[in-house]
């Protein structure tokens, strides 16, 4: 089967056809195009802790008072040259990391994960200057894709709970959220807003650590479909049927945001540069 429509294809020689395998598939995703979201800047963002050990000690504090720290991250997901590319920020130019953080003790694990994407990416202003920038401003949490475990105060995650383990002090779960045609993002001064691929980011523990080298571990299990600024499908992920319709483009606008496109520095990863200010630790 071929992974490009045939309006779009260059040969004359049709593919070979395959019997179905699209059996107890998953929903279909449909990526939009990097170029059609609008990226800014906002007021720095210092992080909480300024080492690990303070981070721990804050985890410590945190479950003597409440319990386990629930931890919510999104994976949002575009395309450049029909190829998945996932949204992360990088942090004084080493730290990579999903948008998101912990919940508080008190609030709903959806609701909470939404309002953390707010404090990360939605530009600034008030309701209804971010209603006029994004024509749906909210978020929609499609599905989890993944649960990590401390076991103990320590740095170390696991995909799963260790048997001896009874009493885990925070859960980490990542959901894939959808992104609509359009949108505007707006990333923290001190940090860059990066559209890594996912070729980049596959077994690439050394430069991601093993949570974030493992998404295309766990978005394989989903079927893709790539449109173009026109909402016309343009590449897809062979294996079941396939919405050709076109769609109207959602145009969003965001006044003072500045978009500019760089390699990384080998060349693998898109990097959304928001006007970092970093600084080394």
């Amino acid at each position: 089967m071929a992974t490009i429509p045939p309006s779009h294809q260059k040969s004359s020689i049709p593919p070979q056809l395959s019997l179905p395998f699209d059996d107890r598939q998953p929903d279909t995703i449909r990526l939009y195009p990097l170029s059609n979201y609008t990226f800014g800047t906002k007021e720095t963002q210092p992080e909480e802790d300024p080492s690990v050990k303070d981070r721990l000690r804050r985890l410590e504090e945190y479950y003597e008072q409440y319990g386990m720290r629930r931890t919510a991250e999104g994976v949002l997901v575009c395309h450049e040259h029909n190829h998945p590319h996932v949204l992360m920020l990088q942090i004084a130019n080493a730290f990579f990391k999903l948008p998101g953080d912990y919940l508080p003790h008190d609030s709903d694990e959806i609701e909470g994960l939404k309002t953390r994407l707010n404090d990360r990416l939605a530009p600034t202003g008030s309701l209804s200057q971010i209603e006029a920038a994004n024509h749906n401003p909210d978020w929609e949490i499609h599905s989890t894709i993944s649960q990590w475990w401390r076991p103990n105060f320590e740095t170390s995650m696991y995909p799963y709970l260790p048997p001896h383990i009874t009493r885990p002090k925070e859960c980490k779960k990542l959901y894939l959220v959808q992104l609509p045609e359009a949108k505007v993002l707006s990333v923290p001064k001190n940090m860059k807003l990066l559209a890594v691929p996912l070729f980049e980011l596959y077994d690439n523990t050394q430069r991601y650590g093993p949570q974030l080298a493992a998404i295309p571990h766990y978005l394989s299990r989903y079927r893709w479909e790539s449109v173009d600024e026109e909402g016309v499908v343009v590449s897809w992920t062979p294996g079941g049927a396939v919405d050709g319709r076109v769609r109207t483009k959602v145009l969003a606008g965001g006044e003072g945001g500045v978009e500019k496109m760089e390699e990384d520095g080998d060349g693998a990863a898109a990097a959304i540069t928001a006007e970092s200010n970093a600084t080394d630790e």
